[in-house]
């Protein structure tokens, strides 16, 4: 069974050599001190390459400058707005939004604006964004983009008022890119039977900037990609190094600049002055998106923003903290190893003051499961640099398995810290089930297995309601 260490077996031991064995087994984990690291042995998969152009899953829509890449994202602090954004290839056509609720003849309008911008010797499409205001919670609504006889229609399921005890399952995918694995990953993630309301996206999206002069192209086939989902239920976007994109020896030296023109996030409605650190309200979350990125010294205006909106945070309404960020902050991969560190040793310890429930993270192409510690009495001089168990601490969870093109990070360090609990170089996805203010379901599939089968899974207790200790831990 994947996850289960299994003792050596010999028709010749005695029972002397068997508790010599276990014995020295036992030792052995109190060294280490670790979780479990996986043994599973993974199939053949498909090797990290992008597919090609003329795959289906990148079809242009059929007619003339036909709505492309359509995507949808929360627009708004509460949950009751949505921005539309979609690309027209050829001519700007309309950025209007023509959208009515389901099972009403009323069809309401919606007027946006759209975005060109060129990189390198790549000129973009026109990008529209449109955004919904004031929609009604637990509604289904249809809209309609484009002109004249190329019109497409989508919908989506606005979530259900804000409150403590509002059930609600978000998905979890980081680092997807493009490749055959991507597409595992996306088609799981849509057949999983828990069924993801919104998808929380952990960072790097294209990987065009693995390409020759940041093959921008790649940010149009990536588009085509998700829209199969990204058209119907909000993607809540976290920044990742693949998205910087700064490139001044192509005389590209502006950040962000294909990422910031094509997705949009509703910073504004949570006070913030970037659009790559921003908070929303969903059902009974509170989802806080930081920015690996982005300055986050003391003073600076993420360092101010995330303490403001800490104190904000009104657990009676919604119960469940969440922290999303790309590169993780306790990872024991050897790819990326501590490169979080500098932003865990600002941000920590109000994590563990607000009672933050988990914090979800890519950047790691695997799967990686922390128990609740913290590392928040260190200084300069006192040498505690040793993580220690904290019931008030997040569960840190590194979702970085998404199938991109540059592959799994499978070396990890040895043995096992003692911070880490369950870890695994696979490819997959995460979901993460609010049942009511005191408990949610986690769970982890990867890909090479079915649909309904669940690697990994946890059962989170909440911090400010229930802060009882979930799993005994090998500290």
């Amino acid at each position: 069974m994947a996850g289960k260490r299994e003792l050596p077996s010999s028709s010749s031991s005695n029972t002397a050599t068997f508790v010599v064995l276990v014995t020295l087994i036992l030792n052995s984990a109190l060294l280490c001190n670790g979780g479990i690291t996986s043994s599973y042995v993974r199939s053949a998969v498909y090797a990290p390459v992008d597919m090609p152009y003329n795959s289906d899953v990148f079809a242009v829509p059929p007619g003339y400058n036909a709505p492309e890449q359509v995507h949808i994202t929360q627009g708004d602090y509460l949950g009751q707005g949505i921005i539309v954004s979609w690309v027209t290839p050829v001519e700007p056509g309309t950025s209007t939004v023509l959208y009515w609720a389901e099972n009403t003849g009323k069809i309401y309008t919606a007027e946006g604006y759209y975005l060109t911008y060129r990189f390198y010797n790549y000129t973009s499409g026109f990008i529209h964004h449109t955004t919904l205001l004031n929609l009604d919670y637990n509604t289904t609504y249809y809209y309609e983009v484009g002109v004249g006889n190329t019109t497409r229609q989508f919908y989506f399921t606005t979530p259900p008022p804000i409150g403590p005890d509002v059930p609600y399952t978000f998905g979890l995918i980081g680092d997807l890119g493009q490749t055959y694995n991507s597409n595992t990953t996306l088609t799981h993630y849509q057949n999983d039977p828990l069924v993801g309301q919104t998808l929380l996206y952990l960072g790097d999206l294209s990987y065009a900037d693995d390409w020759p002069n940041h093959d921008n192209v790649k940010w149009d086939t990536y588009g085509r990609f998700i829209e199969r989902s990204a058209a119907y239920q909000p993607w809540i976007w976290t920044t990742g190094n693949h998205e910087i994109d700064f490139a001044p020896e192509l005389g590209e030296p502006i950040p962000f600049k294909p990422f910031s023109t094509r997705y949009q996030t509703p910073y504004n409605a949570s006070g913030s002055t970037e659009p790559f650190f921003y908070s929303i309200k969903r059902a009974s979350a509170h989802i806080i998106v930081l920015a690996s990125y982005s300055a986050y010294g003391a003073s600076t205006p993420q360092y101010i923003w995330f303490l403001q909106e800490l104190a904000n945070v009104n657990r009676t309404e919604t119960p469940w903290l969440i922290v999303l960020i790309h590169a993780p902050w306790y990872n024991s991969d050897i790819t990326h190893y501590m490169e979080g560190e500098t932003v865990r040793v600002q941000f920590e310890k109000y994590l563990v003051q607000y009672k933050v429930d988990v914090v979800f993270a890519g950047h790691v192409h695997a799967y990686e499961r922390s128990y609740r510690i913290a590392n928040i009495a260190y200084n300069i001089t006192n040498g505690l640099c040793t993580p220690t168990p904290n019931q008030f601490a997040p569960i840190y969870l590194t979702i970085g398995d998404g199938g991109n093109i540059e592959g799994l990070a499978s070396a990890y360090t040895e043995p096992q810290p003692s911070y880490s609990a369950y870890r695994e170089a696979s490819y997959g996805h995460g979901m993460f089930s609010i049942k009511n203010r005191t408990h949610a379901y986690f769970t982890w599939n990867r890909n090479q297995d079915g649909y309904a089968v669940e690697a990994d899974t946890f059962w989170f207790y909440n911090r400010y309601w229930y802060p009882q200790n979930e799993t005994a831990t090998n500290f």
